[in-house]
């Protein structure tokens, strides 16, 4: 009878040779910037991918509220034609 073997998990488990993860500061907040604004297009342009997509907060870093502005912002700049909806 083979000895009983600890079946492995799906999981990977947590390497000492990758550090600690640190979080990404949200530029507005370091900035101190109340409210994004859509006709700054070319601030807006880092927060959307080469493809026209909005990126996520854990790609961006920023915060949740500022996250909820820059896509509306975005969103409003599409609305008038200073960002593409999709690239090309």
């Amino acid at each position: 009878m083979p000895p009983q073997t600890k079946q492995q998990s799906g999981r990977r488990r947590p390497s000492a040779s990758t550090g600690p993860i640190r979080r990404k500061s949200c530029y507005f907040c370091k900035e101190k910037i109340e409210e994004v604004d859509y006709k700054n297009y070319n601030q807006l342009r880092r927060y959307v991918s080469e493809r026209g997509k909005i990126r996520s907060r854990r790609i961006t870093g920023a915060c949740r509220r500022h996250q909820d502005q820059i896509a509306v912002a975005v969103k409003r700049a599409r609305e008038m034609a200073l960002l593409p909806y999709v690239s090309s």
